[in-house]
């Protein structure tokens, strides 16, 4: 075979790998609500701007809790796991996309045989020196794409790191500032405790002089006691969650367990947001776990392809190129050149359905990836309607628990004056100070829940990912190669 046969082929084979077998990918068409379900009317119902396009610094406005976060993007072992996979993948896409193009390699032989003794084959030489070296080309025609769609599949799969990565972000976000919200309710339920503590002794100390002056009896002397006990057994099991937090929220930093600095009380931290939650068909590309879905399908797409053009023949040309020389018998032979092509066409005849049982498995893959898809984005308009109605109905609660809190404390105070005043018995203190001191602790809850709220609805839209420098790679863009806020 002449060079020019050999660029004729090899132009051809060029000329034929345009054909790529396999669908293309086409987004699946999938119903999404014009507005979520517990949005509130008003204007700004319909607009583009979301509560989920805030960065997490501009939501969570406690520096102290802004550094947690911080912490957590760069030592977080789940996020240095994700970041490690993405690096996984694009030695993936390096591999897959090589496939594409000839390899070449470089050998050297030196093959010695000889007959020491005895009878030999009249044709056999008495020993033989053969040393070669050269290179050697293999290369498969992607003519029908197979190499393609699989350099395809993983750049879908990277991507679908990326978008891995991105949800860690987000989940980690929004972790770290609800176990901070927990903390920051243990604190005050335990400051509230110890003032009541406070009180508490106070009143049996009241009584007991009482009791000493003749004027109460025992029995008041054991009511009080008893309101004192019921609010000082709180306080260890209070500081048992508070550490047992604490180790939480330090496990999320990467760090050994140990305690965490406080900022803002729990009154200060996050508000109901007054950026609205946006469009539902936006949630399609800002939430990282639709868009890691959108590219599994992608990917298994994409293996379609692979499997059909397994149908398909399959042409390898192999070819070397060197030199060499020989001592045959001690005669010396060379140098010489070394030249050879090898073409190969592979057509698939029978293989008991193998193949295209291949092609009906990614098929079916594909399919599953899809419904997979759809249910994400269902998933999701669930989570942000939940939340919707949990900010809302959460803050109704909050708002009648402080008027019943209110209510309750002045009737404590009265209560109290009347006991003093011997107006009432000390049964009538008992059940007005046990029903306040339950709900001082309920409020405090209740201003967590609301908080806690405000953070699933941010994670819902799909917030929280953002980087704080303007270098963050938008959505499909190319992976990290290191550790630590995109």
């Amino acid at each position: 075979m002449t060079r020019r046969q050999i660029l004729l082929f090899c132009l051809i084979g060029l000329v034929a790998a345009s054909c790529t077998v396999g669908p293309d990918y086409k987004r699946p068409e999938v119903s999404v609500p014009p507005v979520y379900r517990g949005a509130d009317t008003g204007p700004q119902v319909g607009s583009a701007a979301s509560f989920g396009d805030l960065a997490w610094w501009n939501v969570f406005q406690d520096p102290e809790l802004q550094e947690l976060i911080r912490i957590a993007l760069v030592e977080n072992y789940d996020l240095r796991v994700a970041v490690s996979r993405i690096l996984q993948a694009q030695s993936q896409v390096t591999i897959a996309r090589s496939q594409q193009y000839p390899t070449a390699d470089v050998g050297v032989s030196a093959p010695y045989a000889a007959f020491p003794g005895g009878e030999r084959p009249p044709t056999f030489p008495r020993d033989s020196f053969e040393p070669q070296g050269g290179l050697g080309v293999a290369w498969e025609l992607d003519l029908w794409g197979k190499f393609r769609r699989n350099t395809e599949a993983a750049w879908a799969n990277l991507l679908a790191s990326e978008e891995n990565r991105y949800a860690v972000m987000t989940t980690l976000v929004a972790q770290v500032a609800q176990a901070y919200l927990s903390l920051r309710t243990l604190d005050l339920t335990l400051e509230i405790s110890q003032r009541t503590v406070t009180s508490r002794e106070q009143s049996r100390d009241l009584v007991q002089a009482r009791l000493d002056g003749g004027v109460a009896g025992i029995l008041d002397l054991r009511q009080a006691e008893t309101l004192l006990y019921t609010a000082t057994k709180t306080i260890p099991e209070i500081q048992r969650q508070i550490e047992q937090t604490e180790n939480f929220i330090s496990i999320l930093l990467g760090k050994n367990p140990g305690p965490i600095k406080r900022g803002r009380p729990l009154s200060q931290q996050v508000a109901a947001p007054t950026v609205p939650a946006g469009l539902p068909s936006e949630l399609l590309a800002r939430r990282p776990d639709i868009r890691g879905a959108e590219q599994q399908l992608v990917t298994a797409n994409a293996q379609i392809g692979v499997a059909k053009s397994l149908l398909f023949p399959q042409v390898t040309i192999s070819g070397f190129a060197g030199a060499g020389g020989a001592v045959i018998s001690g005669s010396t032979f060379g140098p010489y050149g070394v030249f050879n092509v090898l073409p190969a066409v592979t057509l698939p005849i029978f293989n008991m359905g193998r193949l295209q049982a291949g092609v009906d498995f990614n098929e079916a893959v594909a399919q599953e990836a899809v419904l997979r898809y759809q249910q994400t984005i269902q998933l999701a308009l669930r989570e942000v309607s939940d939340s919707l109605v949990e900010i809302q109905k959460r803050r109704e609660f909050r708002e009648q628990q402080e008027l019943l809190t209110n209510t309750l404390a002045d009737a404590s105070q009265v209560a109290k004056l009347r006991y003093e005043g011997g107006v009432s018995s000390y049964l009538e203190v008992l059940d007005t100070e046990r029903q306040y001191f339950d709900a001082e602790l309920q409020l405090a809850q209740a201003q967590r829940d609301e908080y806690v709220g405000v953070v699933q609805l941010y994670k819902a839209l799909g917030g929280g990912w953002q980087a704080e420098t303007p270098a963050t790679p938008p959505a499909g863009g190319k992976a990290a190669a290191a550790v630590g806020t995109p």
